[in-house]
């Protein structure tokens, strides 16, 4: 039951997402938060991990929430399920697609769904950023714990990370592989001295 469960999940991420792996973000967050997969604590962690191995975000989540539900038949089935619809759709839709694609109906459809992405988007970064600077989340933060003890409540470290990382990408245009390993690197030096 459990299987089942997880594949129908992770059909459900891949049929109702739009705008590739990081707006799929959301809604594998909904869906683990809503089955109890996991804790919402660890959700970071996926997101860290589907990131850091070779693949789509969407595939590399599903792999990692199915092991960690139900071990290596859990990830199968779970990878399936958020792969599976995009097939379907591919199989089913592609000779429609390209007879239509410039119909004005199809292009007002994508129109309507495109700023839908950037929203997704950044609600998966507040979420990974709530979890990684402020360390008791956003709803225990106070205004008064903020000023008494600030260092209590926000996570320095990784502060220090982020902006050395985002300085990097943006003033020093490094590649983007480069800044994960030194952001890795990085981290292991801060967290090993604090």
């Amino acid at each position: 039951m459990k299987l089942l469960m997880l594949f129908l999940s992770f059909f459900k991420i891949g049929l109702f997402s739009f705008g590739g792996g990081y707006a799929m973000i959301p809604l594998i967050q909904k869906e683990i938060e809503t089955n109890n997969y996991l804790p919402a604590s660890q959700f970071a962690d996926i997101i860290a991990i589907a990131e850091m191995t070779p693949g789509p975000i969407a595939v590399n989540s599903a792999t990692f929430v199915g092991y960690k539900v139900s071990g290596v038949l859990g990830s199968l089935f779970a990878t399936i399920g958020v792969a599976l619809p995009s097939l379907i759709i591919a199989i089913l839709i592609s000779r429609m697609f390209f007879k239509y694609q410039n119909h004005p109906l199809n292009e007002s459809i994508f129109y309507g769904i495109r700023p839908v992405i950037p929203a997704l988007i950044m609600t998966a970064a507040i979420f990974v950023a709530e979890t990684s600077i402020f360390p008791n989340g956003l709803s225990n933060l106070s205004l008064r714990g903020l000023f008494s003890n600030p260092l209590g409540v926000i996570d320095i470290p990784s502060i220090i990370i982020l902006i050395i990382t985002f300085v990097s990408l943006i003033k020093f245009k490094i590649n983007p592989i480069l800044a994960i390993l030194g952001s890795g690197i990085l981290g292991v030096v801060v967290f090993s001295i604090f």
